[in-house]
């Protein structure tokens, strides 16, 4: 049996999934609840499928609903995204790049491998965004990115893989802080500290959040910044210590009165690797990418 949808029908169940709602689904799709009903009911005529649940409560989705609901969503995103995509045409855009990568990749690696590919490909627009791990592998895993750069053990399933770069993480103290001594010290004695952590949206918060609860500690986040460099002038101030890269935290101590100490956890040493779902299949100008990604990954290599 061939299933036939329109776009609105597809917005409409997934307002509707929102809302658990006809009639608040209805009206988030600017329909009326008349029209909205007489749709989900044609949807469900033409399938043989039941698709909600209605009481007097309002409405939830049935298993076929769920799976129509998920699938919605992921053309709906498309849909959204060829509209994108096509309207940078009509602005001199021949190609758009999507990246999710870590807070260490944009924070220390991609901003110069970035800068060289702009320079060399003046009509395309790159779309970087910052997400944890296990959203970037998920992102580039469900087709919403083009490349991901990860950091971690995170299950990848089918994904083509290519290492990249490394950095250690450290903890970063005052100049004058009982552990500025220390030439090493394990994350969980840390947490008996106040600390200065990054944004709740950051993949370095969730990472450290993640291995405090692996310890059975308590993260204690005096306060959160936006950024390395306001991380640092906190802890420079005596509000706390923090955890950050390796290279972030020396880049500051030149100029800062901080101190760095290195983390003796296994974990604590980030490496990075570039995830795509096939190299091959990704447009030219995308491959360019991955190319000097590559190309980086050998120069940092040698260099070491």
């Amino acid at each position: 049996m061939a299933f036939h949808f329109d776009l609105v029908d597809l917005r409409l169940m997934v307002r509707i999934a929102e809302h658990n709602s006809l009639t608040k689904g209805a009206d988030a799709a600017h329909l009326s609840v008349p029209a909205a009903s007489m749709r989900v009911k044609s949807l469900e005529s033409s399938s043989g499928l039941q698709l909600l649940y209605r009481s007097s409560q309002g409405v939830t989705l049935t298993a076929a609903g769920r799976t129509l609901v998920q699938h919605a969503k992921a053309i709906l995103f498309e849909t959204e995204r060829l509209n994108g995509d096509l309207q940078e045409y009509t602005q001199g855009i021949q190609g758009h790049l999507r990246i999710f990568a870590s807070t260490t990749a944009i924070g220390e690696f991609l901003p110069a491998v970035l800068r060289q590919y702009l320079l060399t490909h003046p009509d395309v627009s790159v779309d970087l965004r910052e997400h944890a791990s296990p959203e970037v592998v998920r992102a580039v895993s469900e087709g919403q990115t083009d490349i991901g750069v990860f950091g971690g053990e995170v299950p990848t399933g089918n994904l083509e893989l290519l290492p990249y770069r490394e950095d250690s993480l450290v903890l970063v103290v005052p100049a004058k802080h009982p552990l500025a001594g220390r030439s090493a010290i394990a994350f969980a004695e840390t947490l008996e500290h106040d600390h200065v952590g990054l944004l709740e949206g950051s993949s370095l918060h969730q990472y450290l959040l993640e291995r405090s609860h692996a310890a059975d500690r308590r993260y204690k986040l005096r306060i959160q910044v936006g950024s390395f460099e306001a991380a640092c002038r906190m802890i420079e101030a005596g509000v706390g210590v923090g955890i950050m890269q390796r290279l972030s935290a020396e880049r500051y101590s030149r100029w800062m009165d901080i101190g760095v100490v290195a983390l003796g956890d296994d974990w604590a040493l980030r490496k990075l690797r570039v995830c795509v779902r096939s190299r091959g299949s990704l447009p030219l100008f995308a491959q360019d990418l991955v190319d000097l990604l590559v190309e980086d990954a050998r120069a940092a290599a040698g260099a070491g």
